[in-house]
């Protein structure tokens, strides 16, 4: 007599149960792969949850046929547990992403308020201007520079020549060292 084997019948909670072990498997090697771009103390939260999902995706076969409701059970809380740690630190990487934009934006901002101090621009001539309230006299002749002497400048100090050089109305001396500024104001 031939002996015949008979094919045990998948009902519906073991195949959800295999799903989920399958899902749990996915989760857990995306997790691992997550957990590479992630910071040190949330990148070792991730991964072991990715290996206790794992651990709950290996079940074995018997394990599944006699209690598939319960093996399911155990696969899809080890995935919630890593959507949960997924969730928080996707969070915390766009709260880093969105204080680092912020602050680029800052400093952007602070730049162009340093170059619109530096050289002042209006949007429509004379709109901020006020008009002079009698009419402008002929300027004064303005007095002849004074000669400046090479020596009295070697005892003034770095920013005394800078000081010097902006009341000469010179520019582009605040990186001058101190031989630049004296030929400067002694030229």
């Amino acid at each position: 007599m031939a002996k015949t084997t008979k094919a045990k019948k998948t009902t519906k909670a073991t195949r959800a149960a295999e799903a989920a072990l399958d899902a749990a498997a996915a989760a857990a090697k995306d997790a691992k792969r997550l957990s590479k771009t992630l910071p040190k103390k949330d990148a070792k939260k991730l991964r072991s949850l990715a290996d206790d999902a794992k651990d709950a995706a290996q079940a074995s076969k018997k394990k599944v046929s006699r209690t598939p409701r319960k093996v399911e059970k155990k696969a899809v809380a080890a995935i919630d547990r890593i959507d949960k740690a997924v969730g928080k630190a996707e969070a915390k990487l766009a709260a880093a992403n969105k204080a680092a934009a912020k602050k680029r934006a800052d400093r952007a901002k602070k730049e162009t308020r340093k170059k619109s101090k530096a050289t002042p621009v209006s949007a429509e001539p004379g709109l901020y201007e006020t008009p002079p309230a009698e009419p402008a006299a002929a300027p004064a002749p303005a007095a002849p520079p004074a000669p400046v002497v090479t020596e009295d400048l070697s005892a003034l100090t770095v920013l005394q020549l800078r000081a010097r050089a902006r009341d000469a109305g010179h520019s582009g001396y605040s990186r001058y060292s101190k031989a630049q500024l004296m030929a400067l104001l002694s030229s």
